[in-house]
Order: C-alpha cells, then structure tokens, then sequence
C-alpha cells in the first residue's frame, strides 16, 4: 500500500520536510486556484509546474483529490456545464499524459463534507469537528434551494457518461468519494451516496475500469455499513483509502484519534492486504492538537504525524502476521 499525504496547494515547508521525514513518499494534492495561485489543472502547463513542485520537494505528485475547480454547474446541471466538462475532460487529459494516475473526486452538489461543529473536545482536550442532524435541519436553504436526489442522480450520469471514456483513455482511475455526512437532504440539497446502495447504484452506471471508488472507512462507518463485508464486495473497484475513525452514528457523531474509536483498526488494515489492495491511503480528519490553529480544522500536522505513525505501525504490524509453532502446532500471530 502506498502511504500518502494530502496537501492543500504546493508544498511548503516545514510541511514538506515532515512529511518526508515521516517516511511518507506519495503526494495526493488539491490544486484550486484559491490554493495555488495559479490556473486550475485543466491548464497543462500549470498541472505540469504542480508536478515539478513535488518533485522538487522530494515527493511524487499520485494523484488529485476534490474539486480542482468549480463544479457547481456540473452537479446542479446549470447552463455552462458542456464547457466545464470540456475543461474537466482536459484535466483527464492532462494528468494521464504526466503520469498522475488517480482522480479521488465527490458529487457533494454545493456544499463538501460539512459538519455543525467544529471545536468538540476529544482525548485530552484535543479539537475535532463534529456533526448534529438536529442542528442542520434548523439551518435555512442554501443559495440553491430544495433540490431532489433525482435531479443529482441524473446530473451524475451525465458527469460519468462525458468523462469517463476519456479517463478510461488516458489510464486516470476515478474514485468515487461518498457523502460526508452521510444524509439526505442536507440543507434542501439531495445527497445520493449515503449508503451502500447508493454506491453499487453508482458503480453499475458502467464497468469501465476507470471507474472505481475512494473508501472512506470513516463515512461507511458512520452510515453503519458492515465496512469489512464492503471491502470485500468491491476489492476490484477501490482505488484509494481514507483512514480515520469517528464515534457515533451518521445523526450525531464525532471525530476521534485513529485509537480512540469504534473500529479495530489494525482488523481493518488486514482486511485491505487480504482483498489486494495495493493502492494509495492516507490519513484523514485529524484532531488538532495542543499548540496548533484550527483553522483548516480536520488536517492539522500534528494529528497527521500521529495518524501517519499509527498506520505505519499497524502495517509494519500486520506485514509481521505469519505462523509460528505453538504446542507443535501452526498458529497466526495476530498484532492489534
């Protein structure tokens, strides 16, 4: 497997250093304007500058997640949303011709993931995001009104039916995030991957294999999904791994350390060697610890190195599992 970081932009520094000091190699980018100061990567030479800037920084630039632009047009079927997948089309493009092989995308129509609350206290004061339906459902509309699961639905088919031949082409592997939360309607707007029928619905629309998924055990967990059975169901169609861990149920819920939550992490890291998993996963929704800002809450340095070492722990841990003579007999060593 293929321990990543997620970086917001280019690499800076200290940033760059600790996560190669970490050990981790592979870089997973989000490269919005707002973020890098330069074209979205729909414009060649500016993904390619991206690309350099890893480089330089000692990291491999693997792929791209979330919206590398706005795709409101696409989501909500506005006038104008031909000429946004021509430029989505050409990003495909452009990242297969540089080698960027992996596209972690969602089709959160308006608002991302969301949660109410922001600064809930976990393990030893430590800061998490948390999120309560109630709350949500007293916020008012957004800007876009009441819109219907099938009005997203149809918009979606159309998004794959336009881009995935020409990620099919150019060797780019799509990967479907779900909603987070996972409920619907989320402030008027319909979400359609809240379950896991809502995924298979999603992956039956084509068999391309350009066409797979981002399992973000910490979502499918809150959706109350049995996440080994998942793995297992869809081995040939996930490309990319999101660990994190949270406490509650998709009403109510909260964010926790990587070891202070419901899953038994260490089970689920065999489950991904056991249907052979081979790709890129990353750490995700960090708790902000002592010392640092909250402000891009979920993604703070210091819960990424504690996230980072524990999963390399685990799979060092895990790659250990082999048999050993107890009483004569074979048995498997099994490391929590």
């Amino acid at each position: 497997m293929q321990l990543s970081y997620l970086f917001f932009g280019h690499p800076t520094e200290p940033q760059a250093s600790l996560v190669r000091q970490m050990g981790v190699r592979y870089a997973i980018a989000k490269l919005a304007p707002d973020l890098t100061g330069d074209l979205p990567p729909y414009d060649r030479d500016s993904l390619s500058r991206a690309k350099d800037h890893f480089a330089d920084a000692g990291l491999e630039l693997i792929g791209l997640e979330g919206d590398q632009f706005d795709m409101n047009r696409i989501k909500f079927g506005e006038d104008g949303r031909d000429e946004d997948l021509a430029r989505y089309r050409q990003m495909l493009q452009n990242m297969g011709e540089l080698g960027i092989r992996l596209l972690c995308y969602n089709f959160m129509a308006g608002i991302g993931w969301y949660r109410t609350h922001t600064e809930t206290a976990e393990r030893g004061g430590a800061l998490v995001s948390s999120f309560d339906a109630d709350y949500a459902r007293a916020l008012p509309l957004t800007e876009f009104g009441e819109v219907p699961e099938a009005t997203i639905w149809s918009n979606y088919e159309y998004f794959l039916q336009n881009v995935i031949p020409t990620a099919e082409q150019y060797g780019v592997q799509m990967a479907l995030h779900p909603d987070d939360p996972p409920i619907s309607p989320l402030r008027g707007i319909g979400r359609i991957f809240t379950n896991a029928e809502g995924v298979r619905r999603a992956l039956a629309l084509t068999d391309s294999p350009a066409h797979g998924l981002t399992f973000c055990q910490g979502t499918y967990t809150t959706m109350g999904e049995d996440v080994p059975a998942l793995i297992q169901e869809w081995k040939d169609r996930i490309r990319f791994v999101h660990i994190r861990d949270v406490a509650g149920t998709r009403e109510h819920f909260h964010e926790t350390f990587h070891d202070n939550g419901p899953t038994d992490m260490a089970t689920m890291l065999r489950c991904y060697r056991d249907a052979g998993f081979t790709g890129p996963l990353r750490s995700d929704h960090v708790p902000t610890m002592v010392g640092e800002d909250n402000t891009h809450f979920g993604y703070g340095m210091l819960g990424n190195l504690f996230g980072i070492g524990y999963i390399k722990g685990m799979m060092d841990g895990i790659a250990a599992d082999q048999p050993v003579p107890i009483n004569g007999q074979s048995q498997a060593v099994q490391m929590k």
